[in-house]
């Protein structure tokens, strides 16, 4: 699966307008843009926004470049305070902001979901209907991830040895599917497995063979 990542100069650029638009309301001007980042030239701005637009962080109206419309309507859930978890203390009540997905997985731009259809994955909490998140990246051995073998997709845990790879379920009604080493090129990683969701909520892995995100 192909993946359109952003560089380290681009993912900074974004992250600025965003901030930008969540104190002042406004799109900051080319001059705010060019002094943040030290440019010389407006052209520099101009290539920065044209590859976030190529890159589907934002669309363009006849009013110029806007975010995307799923990061302008992003809500997050608001943190009104202080709780004491030791000794008693007096509550302290404050703005301090929102909680968002990009806050429980920093890497937002590289997450994406799936759908599961199936229970191979019960045992790791993974039911059928659950959305996993997935971040475009390898799999650990012995971590959970998605991949395409055979022209088939699978969520399973997967290991690598001399042998070749296992893919082996979470479920004992399922069958481990064992793949040689000369048909390694034929496994398709799609992603490597940061978490879920379902109606009861957002998941993260606490798997100690899945890096966090």
């Amino acid at each position: 699966m192909s993946r359109r990542q952003l560089t380290a100069k681009q993912l900074s650029f974004l992250k600025y307008i965003r901030e930008y638009l969540e104190e002042h309301g406004v799109w900051p001007t080319y001059r705010d843009l060019a002094d943040q980042f030290d440019y010389r030239s407006p052209n520099s701005v101009t290539q920065n926004l044209q590859a976030l637009f190529k890159k589907g962080f934002l669309e363009k109206d006849e009013f110029g470049y806007q975010l995307v419309r799923s990061e302008r309507h992003q809500q997050g859930i608001p943190v009104r305070g202080i709780i004491a978890a030791g000794a008693l203390q007096e509550a302290v009540e404050s703005d301090l902001g929102t909680i968002t997905l990009e806050t429980l997985f920093p890497n937002l731009d590289r997450l994406f979901a799936i759908r599961v259809s199936g229970q191979s994955m019960i045992d790791a909490d993974i039911s059928d209907g659950d959305y996993v998140l997935l971040v475009d990246d390898d799999i650990p051995n012995g971590g959970i991830g998605a991949v395409l073998y055979n022209g088939e997709t699978s969520l399973k845990r997967v290991f690598r040895d001399k042998n070749g790879i296992r893919l082996v379920p979470a479920n004992e009604a399922y069958s481990t599917i064992e793949i040689r080493p000369d048909l390694f090129e034929e496994v398709e990683v799609l992603g490597r497995y940061v978490g879920h969701v379902n109606r009861n909520g957002i998941y993260r892995s606490n798997s100690s063979a899945s890096r966090a995100v």
